[in-house]
């Protein structure tokens, strides 16, 4: 069968993170002229995600175990890609796995055991019987390969769609709908272990500058005492949350690729990393990136940055290039030829 099918379950209509990638990616493979037919294994309510080329294999909308279970039932197919490493049992095709990141053997202590578990023998599995397998950034591969043994080609990720630099009145809107500070350092994200936010916010007592945090549970008792917590945003309104920051951090313990702070770089926005994971090598140029996780690190890190105008429009402007540089274009011609390689 002529057909290439996409495993993107995961895909959820608005979804950040992974689901970028799979909205992303698939959209940039469908500009792709020489490639089999294309469809895509998603979710009933994720069906408007698609383009028009690509053919929507939907199925019921559900989470957790019921997904993963999902996930493993067969699909006729030419060739299956697997968006996030689920490969079908019996798939009769050859496959491609995407790996984004190995926290489940790296970090199994920032989820339930029982999920670590079972997300450890899915992939386990995916990496021993893929017939090709795609990592989102060398950091990615290399941890592939110490643990499998297996060679993985890389396809960097690039900011979403949305992930533009705003004009001045949607910046100037989003200060007034969010009553921000006149100024402000940002990071947006769950809070969830391996987001380390407290660490900034250690970072900044004395500055007089205080931590904005903006996601799921940033708006409750979790977040660290004394920062302001906006909850979840409207995605329309990031591009000009992360401009209006004096500085966008991104303090984390693990990444596979470090899709956020690329994509603060996008929106014009001065970012200070972590430098963990796939981030260093997703920056380049365009951030400042600290080692380890030492309130002490990172004040040294930002207080330059916060104090300094001219510096800060130095990185914007680093910032910007290196964001221009990663594209989906990109990302679904090197996946593109992996599939050449299979087909």
């Amino acid at each position: 069968m002529n057909t290439l099918v996409l495993g993107a379950l995961a895909l959820r209509p608005q979804g950040s993170g992974v689901q970028t990638y799979q909205r992303e990616l698939i959209r940039a493979l469908s500009r792709i002229e020489g490639l089999p037919a294309r469809h895509a294994v998603v979710q009933q309510d994720a069906v408007g995600e698609l383009p028009e080329t690509v053919g929507a294999l939907p199925r019921p909308v559900s989470s957790g175990a019921r997904r993963a279970w999902l996930g493993l039932q067969p699909v006729p197919a030419g060739l299956f890609h697997s968006l996030d490493v689920d490969l079908p049992v019996g798939q009769r095709s050859p496959t491609v796995a995407t790996v984004h990141d190995m926290s489940v053997f790296d970090t199994p202590w920032a989820m339930s055991r029982m999920r670590a578990a079972g997300e450890r023998l899915l992939l386990r599995r995916s990496l021993r019987r893929a017939d090709a397998i795609i990592a989102v950034s060398a950091f990615t591969a290399e941890r592939v390969q110490a643990l499998t043994g297996r060679e993985a080609t890389v396809t960097p990720l690039a900011p979403a769609a949305w992930a533009r630099v705003p004009d001045p009145a949607a910046v100037a809107g989003v200060r007034e709908k969010y009553r921000l500070p006149e100024r402000f350092v940002l990071q947006l994200g769950t809070l969830e272990p391996r987001k380390r936010p407290d660490v900034v916010n250690a970072a900044l007592r004395g500055t007089g500058v205080p931590l904005v945090l903006a996601g799921g549970g940033t708006d409750g008792p979790g977040r660290p005492e004394g920062s302001i917590g906006l909850g979840y945003v409207d995605l329309a309104d990031i591009p000009a949350l992360y401009r209006a920051a004096d500085v966008v951090a991104y303090a984390s313990s693990y990444e596979g690729f470090g899709l956020p702070p690329v994509e603060a770089m996008a929106c014009g926005a001065v970012v200070v990393a972590s430098a963990v994971g796939g981030i260093p090598e997703a920056v380049g140029e365009g951030a400042v990136v600290v080692e380890g996780l030492d309130p002490e690190r990172w004040r040294a890190a930002l207080r330059p940055v916060l104090d300094d105008a001219a510096h800060r429009a130095q990185l914007r402007a680093a910032a910007e290039a290196q964001a221009a540089r990663l594209s989906w274009a990109d990302t679904a011609q090197r996946t593109a030829e992996v599939y050449a390689g299979l087909l």
